[in-house]
């Protein structure tokens, strides 16, 4: 969420920031709103004002054994006309509480301007056999006709058709060695996060409320890309209390339980920087996304991904991020698996996002790099919504830094992994790094 103060002292620069997003902020209706609330607010305090003024007068009055019923009927007129007040000033901070949620953050300084993601700029690109590269430099070809991970994963326990049996399409069902080299994948990445990049491991809810989703930015903009249930029911047996429906989303990435870890917490700077990692599944609408990526595990309704969460004082929270991008890029190398460092431009960002980097791996069937993972400082957006605060030295609360990143997508991962790794005749080398999750194991074989 904005900073209402900011919008109050330097609207321009707020809706300048706004349109490098290609975001137009209606600041007619926003000057309109706070004019009416500058009104009604020295209304009510010149209301207020007046019923402690006619107090004493009526205080006076009656000790001096004159009549002061006049005095005592504009007195008694007061309480209601405050109360109207007070109403209409709760619609309108409603309307401008609406207003901050529905908008997006601002970029920094350091995010270029452009449309779309045809406009986002190559940090740098990495491939195994050659490290760092050029921008032009793309893997080198695997000697033989390609597979997809469809294709290739038909012999190893990938099995589409009977997910599509048990819930519809963009899900998937797998057993045998592929299913083990995809819970490899996540292993690795915990044990890495945890081990050797400092953070915690935690176990987090898949289903939260409306106020985690609003916390983080979810709501109310993207509530059509979220799958959501109601508890409670009709059972003439049930309690009141559980006769009463309450919203419930399952999470589309533990970004949003991580970070809600914090929210309505007072922190001490000494617990600055808090990192947390998760492995959970995630699940998604996807509304309104189709083409090549309905094929396979690009694009799914549910995903499983292992998240990064920081939670850090302002000044630190651009270093963080650094980071934050390098511990998954460490993911990437130790998979030996060929991949690019983007940074997104002013048109491309998420909502929350005040700068965002993505990292693409390769993927040899389509030609080309896909997203596996994305790192978000999103600075006091999410805090604010959120209310998380640390303490400074003088005693005053001032709002954290959020950052996320996935660290990474599992099933993008698996994918890169099959497509990358694969031979000629369909089997998949395991990577050195994932042998020891798999037993020991140094190549998927296909089934006869």
């Amino acid at each position: 969420m904005l900073d209402l103060g900011l919008l109050r002292k330097d609207l321009d620069s707020v809706v300048s920031a706004l349109a490098r997003r290609g975001v137009e902020f209606d600041v007619a209706r926003f000057n309109e709103l706070e004019a009416r609330r500058k009104e009604l607010q020295v209304q009510t305090e010149n209301l207020q004002a007046s019923r402690n003024t006619l107090a004493k007068e009526i205080g006076k009055l009656k000790s001096q054994g004159l009549d002061a019923s006049d005095v005592m009927a504009k007195s008694k007129a007061i309480p209601e006309q405050l109360k109207g007040m007070e109403e209409e000033l709760a619609t309108l901070r409603e309307e401008l509480n609406d207003i901050l949620m529905s908008t997006p953050n601002l970029p920094h300084n350091s995010v270029p301007v452009g449309a779309d993601e045809n406009d986002n700029i190559e940090v740098r690109r990495w491939l195994p056999e050659q490290d760092f590269v050029a921008a032009d430099v793309i893997p080198a070809d695997l000697g033989f006709e390609v597979a997809d991970h469809v294709s290739l994963g038909e012999k190893l326990g990938l099995d589409f058709e009977m997910a599509v049996k048990l819930s519809g399409s963009r899900f998937s069902f797998m057993k045998g060695g592929v299913a083990r080299l995809h819970r490899a994948l996540a292993q690795f990445m915990l044990n890495l996060h945890t081990s050797e990049h400092g953070y915690e491991e935690c176990y987090t809810p898949y289903i939260v409320n409306k106020a985690s989703l609003y916390g983080t930015g979810q709501l109310p903009k993207f509530k059509d890309d979220m799958f959501w249930v109601t508890k409670g029911g009709d059972d003439e047996e049930a309690s009141e209390e559980q006769k009463t429906k309450e919203e419930l989303f399952l999470i589309s990435t533990s970004e949003i339980s991580l970070t809600n870890s914090v929210r309505d917490e007072i922190l001490d700077t000494a617990e600055l920087p808090i990192c947390l990692t998760a492995h959970t599944p995630c699940f998604r609408s996807e509304a309104g996304s189709g083409g090549r990526d309905v094929r396979g595990m690009i694009r799914q309704h549910q995903f499983d991904k292992v998240e990064m969460v920081q939670i850090v004082h302002p000044d630190t929270s651009y270093d963080a991020l650094e980071a934050m991008v390098s511990h998954a890029e460490k993911v990437l190398q130790l998979l030996k698996l060929p991949y690019r460092v983007i940074t997104l431009c002013t048109g491309d960002m998420g909502f929350g996002a005040a700068k965002t980097y993505d990292i693409e791996v390769w993927v040899p069937s389509q030609n080309t790099w896909r997203e596996i993972s994305s790192c978000s400082n999103t600075e006091a957006f999410q805090a604010r919504r959120m209310n998380a605060r640390y303490r400074v030295s003088q005693g005053k609360n001032e709002f954290v830094h959020t950052l996320n990143g996935s660290g990474v997508a599992v099933g993008r991962a698996l994918v890169a992994v099959m497509e990358n790794y694969q031979q000629a005749d369909g089997s998949i080398v395991i990577p050195e790094v994932l042998r020891p999750y798999m037993g020991g194991l140094e190549v998927l074989v296909p089934n006869a």
